[in-house]
């Protein structure tokens, strides 16, 4: 049903997975049960989103065995340090009632609290080396993070994860993944970040570009189906959101047809370089008013 990528340290994960970002906790489970059901082997949650228990449930109400499900999740900001994040991964695991985790990746750097930052990774890294976590990464980290990162650690991040899609492509962060040997994963690889309410009233939805529109026309497919395709090709991971089963097994059937090299470069020509979700530099003090529950 989808294709594999293989990390820096040999493991593998499908290409596409089940985002469930703003996915409300009564509607996840219902959204993971039916993504898996549908074909879906991957599954990307957050302590932060506040529905790891739920993805757990929708994994067991599935009844695909644990084994062929690749579990990601992130440790929230106000979790960061070496015994606190070791203690972030306790309550991970307890909520997604799983003994071991596939990715866990920190949620963004703190550039005013970097020590904070290489502690959380090197906790990482002790659970990694302890095999309590198939790989390790880090999320919204840009160049400069990650040399920082690089300067105080030892494991190379497997999976960088990032806004990425047709209208912010962020070709840098692309290419220093690459050259550090880091996959590129895209959050909103379809921009729904440019069309999410109360996110912006100048924005212009992806989803509405005519040139996607175009091309997706011309293969018979929707925009969301082209956006997913181009990401695959382009050796990414993507984890488009949904709750809605209709839409869910329609980002998944990106496996038969093909982007031309002309249609890519057309997709790859609407960067505009303008962020739509929030800049990695810029500190937000209301980060470390959400704090983790233990339940």
């Amino acid at each position: 049903m989808t294709t594999e990528l293989t990390l820096n340290n040999g493991v593998t994960l499908p290409s596409l997975g089940l985002g469930v970002f703003q996915s409300s906790p009564e509607d996840t489970a219902n959204a993971v049960e039916t993504a898996l059901n549908l074909g879906y082997r991957h599954i990307d949650t957050a302590a932060a989103y506040g529905n790891e228990r739920q993805v757990g449930e929708g994994l067991r109400r599935s009844g695909v065995d644990r084994s062929h499900v690749f579990i990601e999740t992130k440790v929230w900001v106000t979790d960061y340090g070496y015994d606190e994040t070791l203690h972030a991964f306790e309550k991970a695991i307890r909520k997604l009632g799983v003994d071991q985790l596939d990715l866990l990746i920190l949620h963004q750097p703190i550039p005013s609290r970097f020590d904070a930052t290489i502690a959380a990774y090197k906790a990482l890294e002790t659970l990694y080396a302890d095999a309590r976590v198939r790989a390790i990464g880090v999320s919204n980290f840009t160049p400069a993070h990650l040399d920082r990162l690089f300067e105080a650690t030892t494991v190379v991040p497997a999976v960088n994860q990032v806004e990425l899609h047709p209208y912010f492509a962020q070709p840098d962060v692309q290419r220093a993944d690459a050259e550090r040997g880091i996959l590129t994963q895209a959050w909103s690889p379809i921009g729904g970040i440019t069309f999410y309410p109360g996110w912006g009233d100048e924005r212009r939805s992806v989803m509405d570009d005519q040139t996607i529109a175009s091309i997706a026309e011309g293969h018979g497919k929707s925009p969301a189906q082209v956006m997913l395709r181009w990401h695959i090709q382009e050796g990414r991971s993507a984890i488009p959101k949904s709750t809605n089963p209709v839409r869910i097994a329609e980002n998944v059937e990106v496996f038969d047809f093909e982007l031309s090299d002309d249609e890519i470069a057309r997709i790859d020509a609407l960067d505009t370089g303008v962020r739509s979700g929030p800049d990695p530099d810029v500190f937000r003090p209301a980060l470390f008013d959400r704090s983790i529950s233990e339940d």
